[in-house]
């Protein structure tokens, strides 16, 4: 995501002036990359209401603080003149081509001049008087600070009451549960990083998912993660937001689904190979019973299926790995590079068509079971026990072929991906 060659040169050409905090206020100068510290980074698209007040209280803080540092507005296309605004307020514009708020942030930070960036909506809804603790803690060796609304405050009418108490813990829940991170609240969009760390997370996503993905790849590429409380205001805009509670809460609920095949794929599919294989073992002998109720051919029927289903639920979440690995969504994962060493393109054709032939050899045998009883009727029983257990072993087989033949293509990029630098 990050050009090898600096961006600084770049940077340097833009006609935008930025303060330099610590002298007078009246005082103006370009900050260089070699003494700005600090860079606060506000997405923007039409933001004309509350821009100016937010680059004004940002300004304060630096200046009172003593930090060095920039204002920078990664601009998403604004037409109500969000730009002259900023630029009048001695902030630094990155016109950013790409709609979306992981790109606004994605830009500005990869044109940010300061060694750490803390990035906070332009909706005067985040105190940027307030900075101090998140500087505190970079300037400790955290790679991410995130902050805590819930443990700051959150001020009457600042966050809509399905967002407080359903969408918020529950996302949070989730992303506790599934990538053991330690943020408490997941989603605040007040947080500070330095960009050593933001080079390594190699974020990928442009919208709403932006947010999530980065606490998530910091967390699975063990860097140094932490929160400190800040509070939440109400916004100080007359429109609407742009962030749709339902929708985009449905957008990052997806995003961390997708982003750990173990709880989407594995453990589900795992759970439901174990039920169907175990119950159709339970049933090959003969018909059973569970008090009053029978269970016969056509519970195993729905045991076979079950099974098979969830085995290819497992090979999903193998696969879905890989991919995710190969397109840097994901950090290189040791245990997957692994597998690949001890299951092979050879073993897993081999397994697959053993299970093959063993389906053909009971679908064979199902046909001379084809017979008749002693009073002459037709014994489908017999036949259907031997039938949808040959079928099942087949279909695992060839999804076994099919499975490691793909995973051999994607298996290439996952060796030779190189590993993140920790």
């Amino acid at each position: 995501m990050f050009a090898e060659t600096p961006v600084f040169a770049e940077i340097d050409s833009m006609s935008d002036s930025t303060l330099t905090y610590g002298q007078p206020p009246n005082a103006v100068s370009h900050a260089t990359a070699t003494t700005c510290e600090l860079s606060i980074v506000m997405p923007c698209l039409n933001e004309a209401e509350t821009l100016e007040v937010c680059i004004q209280k940002a300004q304060t803080y630096l200046r009172e603080s003593g930090v060095n540092g920039e204002v920078l507005i990664g601009d998403n296309g604004s037409t109500d003149g969000s730009q002259d605004i900023a630029r009048r307020n001695q902030a630094r514009v990155v016109d950013v081509p790409v709609r979306g708020y992981g790109a606004a942030l994605d830009h500005a930070t990869r044109h940010a001049r300061g060694k750490y960036v803390i990035m906070a909506d332009s909706d005067d809804s985040y105190d940027f008087l307030s900075l101090q603790p998140f500087v505190d803690k970079l300037r400790e060796g955290y790679d991410l600070v995130m902050g805590n609304r819930f443990a700051g405050g959150i001020k009457p009418g600042a966050m809509p009451w399905k967002n407080r108490y359903i969408g918020n813990p529950i996302l949070t829940a989730i992303g506790r549960l599934f990538f053991r991170c330690p943020a408490k609240d997941f989603h605040c969009g007040l947080r500070g990083y330095s960009v050593d760390a933001y080079k390594r997370m190699e974020l990928q996503t442009t919208g709403m998912e932006f947010a999530s993905e980065m606490v998530i790849k910091a967390t699975l590429l063990g860097m140094k993660v932490t929160e400190v409380p800040t509070t939440l205001s109400k916004d100080g805009r007359s429109r609407p937001p742009h962030l749709k509670p339902w929708r985009d809460g449905w957008r990052h609920l997806r995003f961390m689904l997708l982003f750990s095949p173990r709880w989407l794929f594995l453990f589900p599919g795992g759970a439901l190979f174990l039920f169907g294989l175990l119950l159709s073992l339970w049933l090959l002998p003969g018909r059973r019973y569970i008090g009053s109720i029978s269970l016969d051919v056509h519970t195993l029927l729905c045991a076979s299926v079950a099974m098979v289903l969830g085995f290819q639920a497992v090979l999903f979440a193998v696969l879905t790995k890989a991919f995710a690995i190969n397109e840097g969504l994901m950090p290189p994962d040791p245990r997957l590079s692994k597998t690949f060493r001890i299951v092979t393109l050879e073993s897993g054709l081999i397994v697959g068509l053993l299970l093959t032939i063993l389906g053909i050899i009971g679908v064979v045998g199902s046909l001379f079971a084809w017979g008749h009883t002693n009073f002459g009727e037709l014994d489908p029983e017999r036949t259907l026990r031997m039938l949808i257990p040959a079928l099942a072993a087949g279909t695992i087989g060839m999804q076994t072929i099919l499975f490691s033949l793909f995973l051999s293509v994607l298996g290439m990029g996952v060796r030779t991906r190189p590993k993140a630098r920790l």
